[in-house]
């Protein structure tokens, strides 16, 4: 499955923010997500984190990022260089702001900004990402997790590997 198809099917899937999903949020997760804070630099659970997996939303569970997109990790928060879909995020300007801030489609959720990167990034964009507004799931569980539809990712990026 492409990545496209796979963002059909998550497009086609029921993630939102329910307030089940809002009561299990801690209260720097609820800052984040909710009230739009950021957290601090260095002081997270995703900064440094080099397993392979997939970053979904904490609210409500729809995949965002991937750790074969993962880069930056020297500024203190995951950093990427492209959602694992365009249709899953959603980027608001900031007024007169150099940053544009970036948000979960279904859940509604503060993630970060993302800002211009140059020819660092293959896309020559850096997203910035708050850890707590994400939830990691490893590559080996995707499955048992209800995300088999990304696996995919994964192996094209261990093909890729051995171009």
């Amino acid at each position: 499955m492409t990545r496209n198809a796979a963002a059909k099917h998550t497009k086609d899937a029921k993630y939102r923010k329910t307030e089940a999903a809002l009561a299990r949020l801690t209260p720097e997760q609820r800052y984040v997500t909710q009230e739009g804070g950021t957290e601090r630099a260095f002081r997270n659970a995703y900064w440094d984190n080099t397993l392979p997996g997939l970053y979904v939303d904490v609210v409500s569970g729809e995949p965002l990022f991937s750790s074969t997109d993962k880069q930056g990790k020297h500024q203190g928060w995951p950093g990427f260089s492209k959602p694992v879909t365009d249709n899953l995020v959603l980027r608001r300007e900031g007024d007169g702001d150099v940053r544009t801030e970036v948000r979960s489609r279904h859940g509604d959720s503060h993630l970060g900004h993302v800002f211009r990167a140059g020819s660092a990034s293959e896309t020559g964009q850096h997203y910035c990402i708050n850890s707590a507004a994400l939830r990691f799931i490893p590559v080996e569980d995707l499955v048992s997790e209800g995300y088999g539809d990304w696996v995919h990712i994964f192996d094209e990026a261990k093909e890729n590997d051995h171009d």
